[in-house]
């Protein structure tokens, strides 16, 4: 089987960057390779819905661009397609005085990344848009919405084979070489050639990585975020969405309140070093996932620079009592027989050899290849965005060749 471009990676990503080919150039015979027996079955599946609007990454970044290109590009699509979503709004809650500086340097970094209508809130206005938030001060981010990413993935997908694409899945690839002008990529579906090969194999980006690069500096750390979900009778503690403060020094965001489209509110996640990629329970583990992160050494200097943060989400992960307490810093009238155990997602996060927790989206590209090492937050938001991205450097090094 002979095509101009292969993706591997049948999440968001994936999805829209072989939607975004189609798009520009019509004429290419691309296949799109997903190792499940459905797209979006890892992260893009157990996303939280959140539409970002773009506040917290560094200006000028490939988060921050993407982001707020792909916000626009989404909502376009979504309305093209009639996908529901909501752009309801959010709050970002400063509960005691010391996170206020921090509070405002978000919200100069919103400003610098061009949105409008940011609101500073004091400690009354915050009641006006959640009458059950404790704070000091806030901010209203009106651009923030909700959307359920399955529901995107499925309809980029139906629009890449509407375009002439080719989606095989339950096809896991099994090596990558390259030859002169010609990649061979092996698969379970038998061995397929092509001119150029894009990576977005998400949790496993890094392994797939390095079938064609022997000294990748980054490697792939999971994270699991769990959630509970509000009981009916208690949804009213919740109008819309509720975060904190993030810390500047952790790439998450912390616990936050989140409404779902279909009107169920989400309480989560922690962020919990996993012991297998693609493990949903606090049970899942996996010897290969586990030794591959302890032996990385950017990881180990990433947890030892980060113990106290890991063990108190370890603590919260086994203890309701303590998850409740991080949510009644927000919500205090939110009590713990008011929370049910819902889902969990796993994050891949990059790690760098030099412990980094990469912070930006993070591409690499040779000469018939292009693989995407660090897509996660807000990837989804940013998909069509980070789509046209890897596209426009695909077709780029197809008019080289």
């Amino acid at each position: 089987m002979q095509y101009d471009i292969i993706i591997t990676g049948g999440g968001i990503v994936g999805l829209a960057t072989a939607y975004r080919l189609l798009e520009k150039d019509p004429n290419l015979n691309i296949a799109l390779l997903e190792k499940e027996h459905k797209v979006a079955a890892h992260q893009t599946g157990h996303n939280s819905g959140v539409i970002h609007s773009g506040i917290y990454y560094k200006p000028g970044s490939l988060k921050a661009l993407n982001c707020i290109q792909g916000y626009h590009d989404l909502i376009a699509f979504a309305d093209k397609h009639a996908i529901p979503y909501d752009l309801c709004g959010k709050i970002i809650v400063a509960t005691r005085e010391g996170e206020i500086p921090a509070m405002e340097k978000v919200y100069e970094r919103g400003i610098e990344n061009g949105l409008q209508g940011l609101k500073r809130l004091d400690e009354k206005e915050l009641k006006e848009y959640e009458p059950n938030v404790r704070g000091v001060a806030g901010i209203f981010v009106p651009q923030t919405g909700i959307i359920d990413y399955k529901v995107v993935a499925k309809k980029y997908a139906e629009e890449f084979e509407r375009m002439g694409g080719k989606l095989l899945l339950s096809t896991k690839l099994t090596g990558i070489k390259r030859g002169k002008g010609i990649t061979e990529v092996s698969t379970t579906s038998g061995p397929m050639t092509c001119k150029l090969f894009i990576n977005c194999g998400g949790l496993l980006s890094d392994r797939i990585a390095r079938l064609s690069e022997k000294n990748l500096d980054v490697r792939i750390v999971p994270f699991r975020g769990e959630y509970y979900k509000v009981k009916e009778e208690k949804r009213h503690l919740v109008k819309n969405l509720i975060y904190p403060v993030p810390d500047p020094n952790f790439p998450f965001l912390g616990v936050h309140f989140t409404r779902m489209i279909d009107g169920e509110i989400e309480a989560g996640p922690n962020a919990v070093f996993s012991f297998k990629r693609e493990g949903y329970r606090r049970s899942d583990f996996s010897t290969k996932d586990f030794w591959e992160s302890i032996s990385w050494k950017g990881f180990r200097m990433v947890a030892t620079k980060y113990w106290k943060t890991g063990l108190g989400e370890f603590y919260r992960s086994y203890s309701k009592k303590a998850f409740t307490k991080a949510l009644q810093g927000l919500v205090p009238a939110i009590r713990e027989n008011d929370l049910i155990p819902a889902g969990a997602g796993v994050r891949a996060q990059a790690c760098s050899r030099d412990g980094g927790l990469v912070d930006d989206f993070l591409f690499s590209e040779s000469e018939g290849i292009i693989h995407v090492l660090n897509a996660p937050s807000p990837a989804a938001t940013s998909s069509l965005a980070i789509g046209s991205t890897i596209a426009e450097k695909a077709l780029g090094q197809l008019r080289q060749g």
